[in-house]
């Protein structure tokens, strides 16, 4: 669906080795230039995402051209500098960065007291990979076959099944919207509930390749915090047909009708996604960047066990490659990440922005962007730089939440929407954040 740029790669190259994982003489330039010749920015937007996976945290941290060596590097020279001169890089940098690095000194410290694995220790996902080795057939391409099994093993609806189920695609019935298609709840005869996504614009071959392309997607996704798919019908348009429950999406039930959400279910909402977002971006057989985490695109069991849903935008980022540059911005106002509303580049830290947007609905129960076009993002800078506690949550919460999880999902939100991708955590350290008390 979406317009990407797939043949960018001399671009992907330049900021990666054949692995993807290992500094190189690019990624040192990229921490001289942050240092020297831009004073006062941010460091650079351009960092890889892969370069945050790098398994040993003692060598990494002795690497200074490493995004985490840079970090610690950082924090431990915070002291021993501060008789630097003032117009010395260093001290540029710093300046610049307080806020974020003081956010990672507490996030390091909350790791350390609360959890007793090693630092660089942070638990997978129990999600079985499936071996190269059993992944090679010699009777045809594994993945068109994996596609094809997993197409059949979807019940088939008809036009008619899906009017019947949304009163004719009763507009009342419309629970979210996107660039491409609407999502429609309804029930069907046997009373199960379902979200359908209709595809509704472009030309016919372009809502083919995206109706293809999300199916795809979804084929090699299988977690309890990702939507079920449950059918498809290709009659008189392209519709793909969700698992649904009673309490809908998100977006209905915190901006709805107040009182829906209370503490512990946002925090509970919260943790699920981070750990459907943790398994999509290291632990699902393909690497999948979402692209449009909101409220909209987070479905809720009848257990307020958050899945994400619409896979509309996502693409498959090879693990050799350090980012998608696309040349179409796709998406929803109020999520856009900076270094993808201004460079077009794709990677986790994209995610990982808009789910900082989000943590900052659940806390203040504010839209990203509300009727007059404020972000919340805007609203809350100032208070997330004060710890503000008590203007940033949700007036009609009262005093009924847990302190030391607002704490921490406010740091974690600070460091979600910083400037710059390389001082955002990866979605495993949020995950091990969250579930540090």
């Amino acid at each position: 669906m979406a317009d990407v740029n797939h043949h960018k790669h001399g671009t992907l190259s330049e900021n990666s080795s054949d692995s993807g994982d290992k500094p190189d003489k690019n990624s040192e330039d990229v921490v001289v230039q942050a240092r020297h010749k831009r004073r006062g920015a941010t460091i650079s937007s351009y960092a890889s995402a892969q370069d945050l996976r790098a398994p040993d945290a003692e060598n990494e941290k002795k690497d200074g051209s490493s995004p985490k060596g840079v970090i610690e590097a950082s924090l431990e020279g915070l002291e021993s500098d501060i008789a630097s001169p003032e117009d010395s890089p260093k001290a540029e940098v710093r300046c610049a960065h307080a806020g974020a690095l003081s956010n990672w000194r507490k996030l390091f410290k909350l790791w350390k007291r609360k959890s007793e694995k090693p630092f660089s220790t942070f638990p997978q996902l129990a999600v079985p990979r499936l071996s190269r080795k059993n992944n090679r057939s010699k009777q045809g391409n594994p993945m068109l076959r994996k596609l094809y099994n997993f197409k059949s093993s979807l019940e088939n609806f008809s036009l008619s099944q899906l009017r019947a189920a949304t009163d004719n695609f009763n507009r009342e019935n419309i629970i979210g919207r996107g660039g491409y298609a609407e999502v429609y709840k309804g029930r069907l005869k046997d009373g199960k509930l379902i979200a359908i996504k209709r595809l509704t614009k472009g030309a016919p071959d372009e809502r083919t390749a995206g109706f293809l392309s999300e199916l795809g997607i979804i084929a090699h996704v299988n977690h309890p915090n990702t939507a079920k798919l449950i059918g498809c019908c290709v009659e008189g348009g392209m519709h793909l047909v969700f698992q649904l429950s009673p309490l809908g999406n998100l977006r209905s039930a915190l901006h709805g009708l107040k009182g829906t959400l209370d503490w512990s279910k946002r925090y509970k909402i919260a943790l699920g996604t981070a750990d459907g977002l943790t398994y999509l971006h290291e632990t699902c057989e393909r690497r999948i960047i979402h692209r449009d985490i909101k409220a909209d695109n987070i479905l809720l069991t009848e257990n307020f066990e958050p899945q994400i849903c619409d896979f509309g935008l996502a693409k498959w980022l090879p693990r050799q490659w350090t980012h998608y540059n696309v040349s179409k911005f796709e998406g929803t106002f109020g999520y856009f990440a900076p270094e993808y509303f201004m460079h077009g580049i794709v990677d986790e830290k994209t995610d990982v922005y808009a789910f900082g947007v989000l943590l900052l609905e659940l806390i203040t129960g504010r839209k990203a962007l509300d009727d007059q076009q404020q972000s919340v993002v805007i609203w809350a800078k100032p208070l997330l730089d004060e710890n503000d506690i008590k203007e940033l949550v949700d007036p009609s919460l009262g005093d009924n939440y847990d302190v030391e999880e607002v704490e921490r999902m406010v740091l974690t939100a600070s460091l979600c929407i910083e400037q710059s991708p390389l001082l955002r955590p990866q979605m495993s350290q949020v995950r091990v954040t969250f579930r540090s008390a």
